[in-house]
């Protein structure tokens, strides 16, 4: 993809990985437009950001993104990017009493379901445009899970597959279909410690890495994957994902 120029949506767009990206490609002098949930965020990154502009959507909700498409195609007719962002995670124990999927189905909704949704909303705008790009943010947990986050472990393959078979339908029309398969970053996607965690890779550190291997354009096979995603991503061709698995999963 090109680095500027572009007008770029962003779902998921008001914290976390999204909104740290939607930040560095509006510093490269791109249009950006977040989504989100929360009215409080949106407000606060448009005040804070002054140009990028904050929508809202709902991803589980089909007319909240049929009212957003339909402001896009009128107020923002050249959008060329798309960054699927949004997700959620929750950790399930389906040995326990009374367990059900009630966690499991809003993961589904959110990160299966909503990148679908936006994909299918927003897709006929990229086709019309040059230079379109889909980003879509998996996981290095789509390689080899954590027991305890079942689905959305799972989810995270799902859009791994999906994608590969996006990128193959639309590679003569075209429009490009990259991959983010973030290792754990310091965000509040799992709640207030992940975000403080000196385990997880530092987030400005991790959207630099990004930046740098798409301004070089070092995404074989069209993952973006920074030096801590590549030893999960390769550890069953290399004959090491049991061990792996087991070191991840030792409760």
């Amino acid at each position: 993809m090109k680095m500027t120029g572009n007008t770029i949506l962003v779902t998921g767009g008001t914290s976390g990985i999204g909104r740290a990206l939607a930040e560095a490609f509006h510093d490269r002098g791109n249009r950006v437009i977040v989504t989100g949930r929360r009215p409080a965020l949106l407000e606060q990154i448009a005040a804070e950001r002054p140009g990028v502009i904050g929508l809202p959507l709902d991803l589980d909700d089909p007319a909240s993104l049929s009212r957003l498409s339909a402001d896009i195609q009128a107020g923002f007719p050249g959008l060329n990017v798309l960054i699927a962002n949004a997700g959620i995670s929750r950790p399930e124990d389906l040995a326990a009493e009374g367990w059900d999927a009630s966690d499991a189905e809003a993961i589904v909704e959110t990160n299966i379901l909503g990148v679908l949704r936006a994909t299918a909303a927003f897709l006929p705008i990229l086709k019309r445009q040059p230079d379109a790009t889909i980003i879509a943010t998996s996981s290095n947990l789509a390689f080899v899970p954590r027991a305890d986050f079942p689905t959305y472990c799972a989810s995270k393959a799902f859009l791994h597959s999906w994608l590969q078979s996006l990128r193959h339908q639309l590679r003569r029309i075209p429009v490009e279909v990259l991959e983010l398969a973030p290792p754990y970053v310091q965000t509040g996607l799992t709640g207030a410690q992940q975000a403080c965690d000196a385990r997880a890779m530092p987030l400005a550190a991790y959207i630099a890495e990004v930046m740098q291997l798409l301004e070089l354009r070092l995404h074989p096979r069209d993952e973006v994957l920074v030096e801590r995603d590549r030893a999960r991503r390769w550890a069953e061709r290399d004959g090491r994902y049991e061990a792996t698995f087991a070191a991840m999963n030792l409760s």
